[in-house]
Order: structure tokens, then C-alpha cells, then sequence
């Protein structure tokens, strides 16, 4: 009984410290109709000073780049990729590459055709954060963005 109590002690600290992860990065999301049948999502990260996040076009055998994965809907259909402004380009001595990145904020954004045009897109960002002699692991950030 006693290894039964101490195993769902564990269980309960790791479950509360996943989900008191440190994240440097704070996100928002809008959605802003741009025709009848179209709409543009919006996903801005502020980030904190001394930290970045990563292009989503980051090549691999880097850092983790950032990501999107919108949850399939009968009610839109992306349209093209994830666009993202002119990131900093720099050489990386540790990865040996060029890494793409953030500083302060960033705007991501999606464009959507739109086939109910009441509806909410949902999905989650895959990022990581780094300082120049730290990176957090990779976070998942779930996100609900209603298009009305």
C-alpha cells in the first residue's frame, strides 16, 4: 500500500510539473474575415527579452522549428501554408547551420477558405524557445480561434 501512495505521488508532482512548464513565449489568436468565403488567422507570439522561436521553414538538423497542426474540419480548408514575416538569419556554431528566428514577437499567419463561415479552427503550435545558452524542451500549445 505504501508503494501504491508513493507511485500516484509521483504520478501527481510529474503530471503538475508538465503543466507548469516555463514558457518564455505568450500567444494570441484572431481571426479577421478578408472575402465571403475567406478568412485570415492571426497567431502572435511575444516573446521575452533574451529569448527566440524558431522559423517555421527552419531547415533540419537544427533546432526544433516551429509548427502547426490544425484539427481537419468539414467547415474550412486551409489555404496555402503558414506564412511568417522575414525572420534573423545567423550561423550557428553548435549546429553548424544556419538557424531562422524570432526575437520579441512574431506574427504567424493561415489563410482559410471558409465553407461554414460560423465556425472555430483549433489545433496546436509545436515550438521551442531558446536564450543563447539555454532551450526549453519542445512545448505544445493548444489553441481555439473562432471565426465568426
Amino acid at each position: 500500500m505504501k508503494n501504491l501512495v508513493t507511485i500516484l505521488a509521483l504520478l501527481f508532482y510529474v503530471h503538475t510539473a508538465k503543466s507548469q512548464m516555463y514558457s518564455p513565449v505568450k500567444w494570441s489568436y484572431v481571426a479577421k474575415k478578408i472575402g465571403n468565403n475567406e478568412a485570415m488567422l492571426y497567431i502572435k507570439g511575444v516573446i521575452e527579452q533574451g529569448w527566440h522561436v524558431f522559423s517555421v521553414n527552419q531547415p533540419n538538423g537544427g533546432p526544433l522549428r516551429t509548427s502547426f497542426a490544425f484539427k481537419p474540419s468539414k467547415d474550412y480548408s486551409l489555404a496555402g501554408k503558414v506564412m511568417e514575416p522575414q525572420p534573423i538569419r545567423q550561423h550557428d556554431k553548435t549546429f553548424k547551420i544556419d538557424i531562422f528566428y524570432f526575437e520579441e514577437a512574431v506574427i504567424f499567419q493561415q489563410k482559410i477558405k471558409l465553407i461554414n463561415t460560423n465556425t472555430t479552427v483549433s489545433g496546436k503550435i509545436e515550438y521551442m524557445a531558446c536564450t543563447d545558452g539555454m532551450c526549453t524542451p519542445p512545448l505544445d500549445i493548444q489553441f481555439s480561434i473562432p471565426i465568426k
